[in-house]
Formats: C-alpha cells, structure tokens, sequence
C-alpha cells in the first residue's frame, strides 16, 4: 500500500481523479436535461380556405403562406409575436394528398397533426437523440414559395415512429433566414397571446410516453393531475409538453381512436388571461397545474382544440 506522500501514489491519484472527472463531464453532458423551443403546430384540413375562415371567425386570421415544394400541399400561418406559430396545412388540390405525410388527417375538415422545435445544429441534435436510443430519419430538405415568389427553404428531421411531429416532434432548421418564413401576422401583432405555449400530447399510455420523452430529453419526472373533461395529465416543468391520457370516453379517446397518438391541443401563451378572455371570447375556465386554461370555441374550428394558458 502507498502512503499518501508517495509520488507514485500522486500521480496514480491525479490521473484516477482526471478520469473520473472526465467520465463524470461526458456523463452529465449525455444525460443533460434539453429544453425544447417549439418552432410550430400543424393543423391539417382538406380545404386551406375553409380553416382559413375558421380561424378568423375566433379572431386569429391567418396569412396564406404558399404551396410546399412537394407540390402537393399548401399553407396559411398565423404568425406570433415570440416568432412560434399555427400552420394551417391542407392540398392544393381538393382530395389529392397522395404522397403527403400527413395525408390521413386531411381527409377530415379540421384536426391537430404535427409539432416542430426548432434548432440551429440539427446534425448534432440527430446525433444525440441516435445515442439515446431514439430512432430518427436522415435530415431532409424542405420548401415553401412565398405569395411573393420567394423560396424558403429548411433542413427536418423526423424523430420517433408515426407520421413526423405525431408525439416526439420533428426538428428543423432554416436555411433560409427564419424571418422569411414566420413574421408575425397582422391579426395578433400585439395581442394578449403572444405564442404557442404547450403542446398536448393524447397518448394510450402515459406511463410508456413519459419514459420515452424522459429518455429522448433527459427530463425529470413530470407532475402528474387529472382533469375531468380529458383525463390523466403529465406536465414536464419548464418544457412545452403536456402529456394526456383518456380515463374514460370523451373527445379524447375518439380523437385516439381515429388518429392515433397525436398532438389533440395546442394552448397559446398569454400574459394578460382576462385580456385573452375577454378579446376570444373563452370559455370553460379551469386551472392545469396551477395555470388558468380556457378554450376558443372548438364549435367555429371544427372541433380543433386550441386554448390559451396564463395567470
């Protein structure tokens, strides 16, 4: 046994102590807790001038944002203020959706499809999502020619199973500058919301989703609530998610049923509740983990489910 004053027993000690610190470094870089900035929400329809409609009659009337370069499907966005927003995505000609990966969902007049987080190392972020045991799809290149003839263009990564943005959201990176693909839309420049704050997830099984998200993303434990009118919740602090699984029937369990395990809500963020409430019109008032939750009329948007949260 060496006594402490030894050199050899120094030096062992400091490059142990090195090799520890430098597994305990790549240890906690692995397993770092990623905060997801949600880019967009997608809800698909079979006829973009009707969700177009639809959206103005609650009060946030979209821009149309041109056909996508698969030339199979186009888009109207309703840009916000902190540069997130709602896609309005349906074919450009009615009923032609083959080949869309989004195709099922448009078949229905209105319906929550997808979400997006956007980055600006999407290579890094496929490669670490690889390591985590995430399967994830080569990078793509995408498109969009603006009303105005200019071309916007980006990099997606479809990330998990199902159709891209179904549970784990696809990531995308601009390669093009971002504000030639959002700016934020006359109708809620300045509005009491000022972007997509949650994504709510329907899930069959919420023990089995939170371990997949947690996994994905390195995050603790969420809060867990239940709420009548949905069912079992799964809210990760400080993250856009909120995990939702059916306790009984309801629009939930049909929305499941028929699509699968999909965005079923999108809630807009707000710093003035009273103010939103009062300009949408909201209604059925209840608390979700200590923030107030309202509802545009789900009636006028054909049963989409978009809400706003705040205090």
């Amino acid at each position: 046994m060496f006594k402490r004053s030894s050199p050899i027993y120094c030096r062992l000690s400091l490059a142990t102590l090195v090799l520890l610190l430098s597994s305990q470094f790549a240890m906690s870089q692995e397993n770092k807790s990623v905060v997801l900035d949600v880019d967009h929400v997608s809800v698909c329809g079979s006829n973009l001038d009707s969700l177009r409609q639809d959206f103005s009659s609650v009060g946030l009337t979209p821009d149309f944002g041109g056909p996508h370069g698969n030339g199979i499907t186009q888009m109207a966005i309703i840009g916000f203020d902190d540069a997130s927003y709602i896609e309005l995505i349906a074919p450009v000609k009615p009923g032609a959706t083959e080949g869309s990966e989004w195709a099922r969902f448009m078949s229905s007049e209105a319906v929550t499809c997808a979400w997006a987080v956007g980055t600006n190392v999407l290579l890094q972020d496929v490669d670490r999502l690889k390591k985590a045991g995430i399967p994830v799809k080569a990078p793509e290149r995408g498109s969009r020619k603006r009303p105005d003839g200019m071309s916007v263009e980006w990099m997606t990564a479809d990330v998990g199973t199902g159709t891209p943005g179904s549970t784990l959201p696809f990531v995308i990176e601009d390669q093009t500058p971002r504000e030639w693909r959002v700016q934020t839309s006359a109708s809620v420049k300045g509005a009491p919301v000022y972007g997509v704050e949650n994504v709510v997830i329907g899930v069959n099984n919420l023990d089995a989703s939170i371990a997949l998200f947690r996994k994905a993303y390195g995050w603790a434990a969420p809060l867990i609530e239940n709420q009548k009118d949905i069912g079992k919740l799964a809210y990760f602090p400080g993250q856009p998610v909120i995990l939702a699984a059916p306790s009984g029937g309801g629009w939930l369990s049909e929305h499941l049923g028929k699509f699968g395990e999909t965005p079923v809500a999108y809630l807009l963020g707000t710093r003035d509740f009273a103010a939103a409430a009062k300009k949408y019109r909201l209604s059925g008032n209840r608390l979700w983990f200590g923030q107030k939750v309202a509802w545009f009329d789900p009636g006028k948007l054909k049963g989409v489910h978009l809400g706003v949260i705040g205090q």
